[in-house]
């Protein structure tokens, strides 16, 4: 599990630690650098896994598309060099330095440097030229983000899994469609940036157990069958069928959402089921100390989905996948205190951060990140302004008191 993420002169952020949890939940207001965080890890995934031998990183291919150096670094301070680090649970460190000029659409790995692993020699794994200074002496320089032994140190191989297969869903969800494309599950294994594998995956990895911790009881504990259960409680009475179409690499999918009336297609449908179920897939497919982003998992959901939504998410979280998502929902932050209350999800395995821009002159435009902190009961010890306070605002106007 990552328990930080530490930026630098990276996009909105001059300096960033953020500490993460199991279920870490991302709020404030647009273009407040909430997404930028989700970002610099998928840039790191995308370069992995398309590029693994690549010296450079990669800001434009399957899983995200950022331009160029200049779309990324920090202008007034970073100029053409930003940092990523990552700190594991057994705070181990991971850390790169990149470069670039401003139209380059990839940057040049300039360090990379690990530390805190048992059996790692960090002088092996360092590149020649590091950005922040480190004390330690130099060695040979890496073609590679992580460094590759056989057999790799165990902290190494963890973190290497963890990024590799992490899945990012983006807020702008596929909608539905007439047939879905089918994959080689050897090479699409996760649902996708857009949930564009959803239905591939569904059908392909159908047969597959899903976490203990995830099963709902006296239901198979295959994925499409759980995937099913799990939809019934978002659209009660929910039922899926994935089949395939002959002779083709495409598979259908068909929904109802009650027992006297025949399979639809997927646009007969609500608009909701489809941009939940790539989070639901998502999730119930996941690998124990996977790693889940997902941004605002409320989209086209009725409030009392956003809510169980929440809850569902802190579930996944217990059942050992990590997940980060990006919300502008209370209803889903309530689920989520709903989840600690119940003693589902206990209060240190959460973190709340809210983004906000400093508007002061001496620091217009920095980003200020406030961490408020849920109790037992699903109590928030600090509301800062902004932090989901709409409603109440709302309320004090027409009762007149503001």
């Amino acid at each position: 599990m990552l328990i930080r993420l530490d930026l630098q002169h990276f996009k909105c952020f001059t300096s960033l630690n953020l500490p993460l949890r199991p279920l870490t939940l991302l709020s404030g207001a647009n273009a407040s650098g909430k997404s930028s965080v989700l970002q610099a890890l998928v840039l790191l995934h995308q370069t992995m896994y398309e590029h693994e031998w690549s010296s450079h990183l990669m800001l434009n291919g399957a899983a995200i598309r950022l331009g160029t150096v200049a779309d990324v670094v920090d202008q007034v301070h970073g100029r053409r060099t930003c940092e990523i680090a990552l700190l594991d649970g057994d705070e181990a460190r991971f850390q790169w330095g990149f470069t670039g000029e401003p139209d380059d659409m990839s940057m040049a790995v300039t360090q990379a440097y690990v530390d805190g692993i048992d059996g790692l020699d960090v002088d092996e794994f360092k590149s020649p030229q590091p950005s922040l200074p480190l004390d330690l002496p130099v060695s040979e320089p890496l073609h590679y983000l992580l460094p590759h032994r056989q057999p790799p140190p165990s902290g190494v191989e963890s973190l290497t899994d963890c990024l590799r297969g992490l899945t990012y869903l983006t807020a702008e969800r596929l909608g539905p469609r007439e047939t879905y494309p089918l994959e080689d599950p050897q090479h699409t294994s996760v649902v996708g940036p857009r949930g564009e594998h959803t239905v591939s995956v569904l059908y392909s990895r159908r047969d597959e157990h899903v976490l203990d911790g995830l099963t709902i009881a006296d239901v198979p504990p295959t994925l499409l069958r759980q995937v099913e259960a799990r939809m019934n409680r978002f659209f009660p009475g929910c039922e899926l069928v994935v089949e395939k179409v002959a002779r083709t690499n495409a598979v259908t999918l068909g929904i109802r959402t009650s027992r006297s009336t025949e399979f639809h297609r997927p646009i007969h449908t609500g608009f909701g089921l489809t941009q939940v179920l790539p989070i639901v897939v998502a999730a119930l497919s996941a690998d124990k100390a996977g790693l889940l982003l997902i941004e605002n998992p409320e989209v086209h959901l009725h409030p009392a989905g956003q809510a169980a939504m929440g809850e569902f998410l802190a579930e996944v979280a217990v059942a050992g996948v990590q997940v980060i998502l990006e919300t502008h929902s209370d209803h889903v932050l309530n689920g989520i205190r709903r989840a600690v209350k119940k003693e589902i999800l206990t209060p240190d395995d959460a973190a709340l951060h809210f983004f906000r821009l400093q508007q002061d002159d001496e620091q217009e435009g920095a980003v200020l990140v406030e961490s408020p902190i849920l109790d037992r009961d699903g109590n928030v010890d600090m509301w800062p302004e902004g932090f989901f306070d709409q409603f109440d605002k709302d309320m004090n106007y027409f009762a007149g008191w503001s």
